[in-house]
């Protein structure tokens, strides 16, 4: 830990005294994971940036109750977690369409958006740590711990098993670790585990059915073929790629389409119209541990702007789910690295 050693405690010593650069010296290495662990609880990139930087303000203003043999790390998640908690009071729950809406059938038309703030929100996989974690306590990995499926169930639950979860299955955190950072017991610590996992229950059945694995080169092919699919508009070389019952969702619109036929209806009828070839462009990313891809849009003026985030679920050599995130604003975007237009 940080204050085990000489410059960390001098570092520690420093900021106690009021010295905000050194305060940013010893945060600074944790800011990355802080951020992730409000945004497996909020569900927001943009919520978790508002309270990381709360986090961070309190942290401050405490700094004279955190004892030298104290874990910086616990401490920080400890209040981060709180700021978390504090913060959904007055947050509305997010969640996806396919979790809050039926399915439309074939020929049903699109609703109009919902724009309130009630969706999930990608992130860029670039915010993730790569380090292998090989904690036995754990049992969800980084990237699996904040795909979309994972997310839009993980929102179900009450605030406070949403963060046992999270410290227990996706940390790895001991039980006590966890009573100690919730102020609470470690009996009430397993009881709210034990009622968050059967909630999960379902995310892990639908997981255990579609574990299969392709080869990087299948899937690179896959991913070429997605991408000229849409840049030719071609709706049939589109859905040939995708599993029979696969979801296409397009936050904010409430709207989501499953199954080939009416995904293909969709397309059709909506984003493939009249002279569709080279309207869309693609450019590949990563977001939520999954193969992404930003779309940009053709103008009047033929240039191409930023229009929709992709997030691609793979099973195999299919596409199981394709969830179109619509860009309202630029905000969509933050945290990418890809130009604004093409």
């Amino acid at each position: 830990m940080i204050e085990a050693n000489e410059a960390g405690t001098l570092l520690h010593l420093a900021a106690r005294r009021g010295d905000q650069d050194a305060f940013q010296r010893l945060t600074n290495p944790y800011r990355r994971e802080l951020l992730v662990h409000c945004y497996r609880i909020l569900g927001s990139l943009e919520d978790a940036e508002d309270v990381l930087q709360e986090t961070l303000l309190r942290a401050w203003r405490r700094l004279d109750s955190l004892q030298a043999q104290t874990s910086l790390r616990a401490w920080l998640y400890k209040i981060a977690t709180n700021a978390s908690l504090d913060a959904l009071d007055s947050r509305r729950r997010r969640t996806m369409p396919m979790v809050t809406f039926a399915a439309a059938n074939l020929g049903d038309l699109p609703l109009e958006p919902i724009r309130e703030a009630i969706w999930l929100e990608p992130l860029p996989d670039a915010l993730l740590d790569e380090r292998p974690t090989f904690n036995p306590e754990a049992r969800y990995e980084a990237r699996e711990s904040v795909a979309i499926a994972f997310l839009a169930t993980l929102q179900k639950l009450p605030g406070r098993q949403r963060a046992v979860l999270i410290l227990r299955d996706v940390l790895g955190w001991r039980s006590s670790e966890v009573a100690t950072l919730l102020d609470t017991t470690v009996q009430a610590v397993n009881s709210a585990l034990q009622r968050a996992r059967t909630t999960m229950k379902q995310y892990r059945a639908n997981r255990a059915a579609s574990t299969a694995a392709a080869s990087d080169a299948e899937t690179a092919s896959l991913l070429a073929r997605y991408v000229a699919a849409w840049e030719e508009a071609d709706s049939a070389a589109l859905v040939s790629l995708l599993h029979r019952d696969a979801v296409i969702t397009m936050p904010p619109m409430p709207t989501w389409y499953r199954g080939l036929a009416a995904i293909r209806w969709f397309l059709d009828a909506y984003l493939f119209t009249g002279q569709a070839k080279g309207r869309f462009r693609l450019v590949a990313t990563r977001a939520n541990g999954v193969p992404a891809f930003a779309v940009y849009h053709r103008d009047e003026q033929g240039g191409y702007r930023r229009a929709a985030l992709h997030l691609l679920t793979i099973a195999g050599t299919e596409i199981t789910e394709i969830h179109d995130f619509v860009a309202q604003n630029d905000r969509l975007f933050s945290g990418f690295d890809l130009p604004v237009v093409l």
